[in-house]
């Protein structure tokens, strides 16, 4: 008898739960179509939402285009997700910028790092792989800083959210569906379980909405550490191109006194005029056109000294690192004195800077009137 009793409270249980699953069901499907009424929510806890909703949109599309800023390449922003994914530290590579110095540093040392050419790669490749530790760093710190929070905030605070948004949804389809069956009731008996039934779903309504309530005007705590995070991903940025800005101003202070004049392979001229980089925030207005030195100049005082056994004042064109001892090594913008050795090859000459002596490269050199 106590298990007949137990299966039949348990069954009758059951029922009622289904009846009111079906009565629920029934009451979303007649809202849509405009066959029953709806409690709505108030003004506040609507506004909530929807500032909720902004919130977690906006912030979806400013975290991926940062990620697509930060790192432009889709396969290698999938490997990594995959990584993250597996819990597991991505292989490190090299990155765009560092890429194209190494090639650099291997093309100058291949050409000769006494060469024009040769050196002038060499010193783009290091600042070129300069910038590319920058750029590792910037993404490392916006990760940190910025992405992380903003990607706690859709994975974890809106998820809450969204949870207790359909909870707080399901307690007014149970209230209005216990309004319904109030609405249905004729006897007495049935009535006062039906009114005992609105009063239960309506606490229970109540105090869900509360707690979505709680939960929503966290958003605006959001926002404030959002935008401290927002600062730090400027800091970060202003950092990295300020590092980018001053690495290149020294590279061109390298090249700057490169002559514009070279002789190519077929003995024809090219001139390529280099503009210095001006930026409002360090420099109110600057421009330097590398020196021009006409070919048939250089040949000609080249021809003089050569033929003569005098000396001449010659002013150091950019930086030479001595590749031996028999050379000497030179630093942009000194000036030096050179002079012709019989038997010295056409594209040297002797240099003095006091008791130091060696060879120089011709091309590494402006003589002086």
């Amino acid at each position: 008898t106590n298990i007949s009793d137990c299966f039949k409270f348990v069954l009758e249980n059951y029922v009622y739960e289904l009846n009111i699953f079906n009565l629920t069901n029934l009451q979303f499907t007649e809202e849509k179509l405009g066959q029953a009424e709806k409690t709505e929510l108030d003004a506040h806890l609507e506004n909530l939402l929807s500032k909720a909703e902004c919130t977690k949109l906006w912030t979806e599309k400013i975290m991926k285009q940062t990620e697509v800023l930060l790192q432009p390449n889709p396969n290698a922003r999938i490997e990594e997700f995959v990584y993250e994914k597996l819990d597991r530290k991505a292989p490190s590579r090299m990155n765009n910028p560092e890429l194209l110095g190494q090639y650099m540093i291997d093309a100058g040392n291949e050409f000769g790092p006494g060469t024009a050419y040769g050196n002038a790669l060499i010193k783009c490749g290091e600042t070129q792989k300069r910038i590319g530790a920058a750029d590792r760093e910037l993404i490392q710190t916006s990760a940190i800083n910025f992405l992380t929070p903003l990607r706690n905030f859709i994975e974890g605070d809106y998820k809450t959210i969204t949870k207790e948004r359909k909870l707080l949804q399901n307690k007014r389809l149970d209230l209005d569906a216990a309004k319904t069956r109030l609405k249905k009731a004729k006897v007495a008996e049935a009535r006062a379980a039906s009114e005992q039934e609105v009063r239960i779903t309506q606490s229970e309504f109540d105090r869900q909405a509360e707690i979505t309530r709680l939960l929503l005007e966290g958003i605006s705590s959001t926002h404030a550490h959002h935008l401290r995070c927002l600062n730090d991903f400027v800091e970060a940025q202003m950092t990295y191109y300020a590092q980018c800005y001053q690495y290149m101003l020294d590279l061109q202070k390298q090249l700057g006194s490169f002559p514009s004049t070279f002789l190519s392979n077929n003995n024809q001229s090219s001139t390529t005029p280099v503009q210095s980089v001006s930026s409002p925030s360090v420099l109110a207005s600057t421009s330097a056109s590398l020196p021009s030195v006409s070919n048939s100049m250089v040949t000609s005082g080249l021809s003089e000294l050569k033929s003569s056994s005098g000396s001449r004042k010659a002013r150091v064109l950019y930086d030479y690192d001595a590749a031996n001892s028999s050379e000497l090594s030179l630093l942009a913008d000194e000036v030096i004195t050179v002079y012709s050795i019989p038997g010295m090859d056409s594209d040297w000459l002797m240099g003095e800077r006091g008791n130091q002596k060696g060879k120089v490269p011709i091309t590494y050199l402006e003589l002086l009137n």
